[in-house]
């Protein structure tokens, strides 16, 4: 069970949707995407309904013409998002050394 449920937390959607309402606050669906970037709106929606399953947003429609919907984040999302934090901050530390790395593998490979 524990692995299913970080199996659905560390993706990757789930994590830049937590440091984008976890920066940005509430958020409207297509801001979200906006601020992520390169997701589908398929992908969108399913991440978000997941994360509402999962407890770690709110979803809060309000009733206009046309539908307004806002996403934030719960107790529960902003303590994921401060775990995730740290790992967020690893890969900025070690970006540029993992560039030169991958760089020096494929150049590697490229000679075989």
């Amino acid at each position: 069970m524990v692995r299913d449920i970080i199996g659905k937390v560390a993706d990757k959607w789930t994590m830049l949707i937590l440091e984008t309402l976890h920066e940005h606050g509430t958020l409207r669906f297509t801001d979200v995407g906006r601020k992520v970037g390169e997701i589908s709106q398929k992908m969108l929606t399913k991440t978000l309904r997941q994360m509402e399953a999962d407890g770690l947003i709110t979803r809060t429609v309000h009733p206009v013409i046309p539908p307004h919907v806002d996403y934030c984040l719960t107790p529960m999302g902003l303590s994921l998002g401060a775990a995730f934090c740290g790992v967020w901050i690893w890969a900025e530390a070690h970006l540029e050394q993992i560039e030169a790395s991958r760089a020096a593998f494929r150049a590697r490979n490229e000679q075989d």
